[in-house]
C-alpha cells in the first residue's frame, strides 16, 4: 500500500480526531501527537491501532469525491478486511463503521492528492473496525 503507484483511497482522520478517540478511551486529553499515540497504544494496543489504520484504506480503487458522493449505501471493503458503508445526505458524506456507540465520521475535505493513483479524503473522527 505504501507504493505510490498502487491504487487506493484513504479516509484520513485529522489529528483532532485521533486526540478525541484517545480522550474517549482514557478520559484524559493528550496534549501532543506523541502523547495521543501513546495513549491509544496503551488503551487499545499496537496491534489494534494497526488494524484501525488499515480500516481507513480502500485498496485497488481511486475514489474521487464525485464517485464517493454517488456511492450512497455502498459498502467499501477496507485493507483491514471489514467494510465501511457510505451514507450521502444533504448534510454531507458520512462513513458508517462497526462501532455503533460513537458518531459516524464525516468527510470534511476531499480529493487530497487528486490526479494520482492514491487519493485521500479527510474525516473528522476515527473509523473503528470493532466496537470499542
Amino acid at each position: 500500500l505504501a507504493k505510490g503507484k498502487v491504487k487506493l483511497t484513504a479516509f484520513v482522520p485529522t489529528d483532532k480526531a485521533f486526540r478525541g478517540l484517545a480522550t474517549t478511551l482514557t478520559g484524559k486529553k493528550p496534549a501532543t501527537e506523541r502523547a495521543t499515540f501513546r495513549a491509544l497504544a496503551k488503551a487499545a494496543g499496537v496491534d489494534v491501532i494497526e488494524q484501525v489504520l488499515l480500516y481507513h484504506v480502500v485498496p485497488g480503487k481511486t475514489l474521487g469525491s464525485g464517485k464517493v458522493a454517488k456511492a450512497d449505501g455502498v459498502e467499501l471493503t477496507t485493507a483491514q478486511g471489514a467494510t465501511v458503508t457510505v451514507k450521502v445526505s444533504k448534510k454531507g458524506i458520512k462513513l458508517v463503521d462497526q462501532d455503533p456507540d460513537l458518531h459516524d465520521p464525516k468527510v470534511i475535505a476531499t480529493d487530497i492528492n487528486k490526479g494520482n493513483p492514491q487519493i485521500a479524503h479527510a474525516i473528522n473522527r476515527v473509523l473503528l473496525p470493532i466496537d470499542l
